[in-house]
């Protein structure tokens, strides 16, 4: 474990350098499931997200500064390195990607959207009030709030019940992140939007959607994959948000055939 500048990072592992960035509320316990069979193979790095799990925010609270405070964990003796992103962390994975190249090796993005509210020009996304209504919420009913927001992740996939309930457990184990660095996070969610940009990504990268995802459209990881350079795509049916929890075995299976490229 080491932690500079209040950013909690655990490393466990062996080998290439791999760095898992989660989404919004949550931390890198969620991605415990996946450790042991990474970690025989790479040194792979756990982030807790600025304001999430163990790590202290960053002021301001903006896509580029929460990218700034993880590139300064990785110096020339980790990079470059392979980046898995999931939701929000897939945005900072793919802005990690465009301004610090040289740091990332390859890019492993999975229900991840270079815009996360609709547009007229587009469509592949949340509509802006339903994001906004969570940020709203969060004052009145803040554990109802992340509540929802969970069912919301797992919804339509045919492992539903069993990924809700692993996610509902890891919700609160690193303590409750402030309504105020959850609505600075939405924000950033909001503005986020990286479609004139992810076309000069030159990272290797691997999209992974889930094809019952509900609130980032497979059709955004589809786009992703035909505008960023060399970009493949891989939807797993029957899940949605979270299918490294909801499916490992076929997550595991693609994530495994990408990092073994070369």
């Amino acid at each position: 474990m080491r932690e500079i500048a209040g950013l909690h990072v655990e490393t466990v592992g062996a080998g290439p350098p791999l760095v898992l960035l989660h989404g919004w509320a949550m931390h890198g316990g969620l991605f415990a499931p996946l450790l042991p069979a990474l970690a025989q193979r790479y040194r792979v790095s756990v982030v807790d997200l600025p304001g999430h799990g163990h790590s202290a925010p960053v002021l301001p609270y903006t896509l580029d500064a929460i990218v700034a405070a993880i590139a300064a964990q990785f110096d020339e003796a980790d990079a470059p390195v392979t980046v898995l992103g999931w939701s929000l962390g897939g945005a900072i994975a793919m802005r990690w990607a465009l301004l610090h190249s040289e740091q990332v090796a390859r890019l492993l993005l999975v229900c991840a959207t270079p815009r996360f509210t609709a547009t007229s020009d587009w469509p592949r996304a949340m509509a802006p009030d339903t994001l906004a209504k969570f940020g709203d919420e969060l004052t009145v009913a803040y554990r109802l709030t992340l509540q929802r927001f969970l069912s919301l992740q797992v919804q339509g996939s045919d492992e539903g019940r069993r990924t809700l309930a692993g996610l509902r457990a890891q919700l609160f184990a690193r303590g409750e992140p402030s309504r105020e660095t959850l609505k600075a996070a939405i924000r950033v969610l909001a503005e986020t939007d990286l479609r004139n940009d992810v076309r000069s990504i030159t990272a290797p990268t691997l999209i992974v959607t889930g094809g019952r995802d509900a609130l980032v459209p497979g059709a955004a990881g589809a786009w992703l994959a035909r505008t960023i350079p060399g970009a493949r795509h891989v939807d797993i049916a029957g899940a949605a948000h979270a299918p490294f929890l909801s499916h490992p075995r076929a997550f595991n299976a693609e994530i495994e055939e990408f990092l073994d490229a070369r």
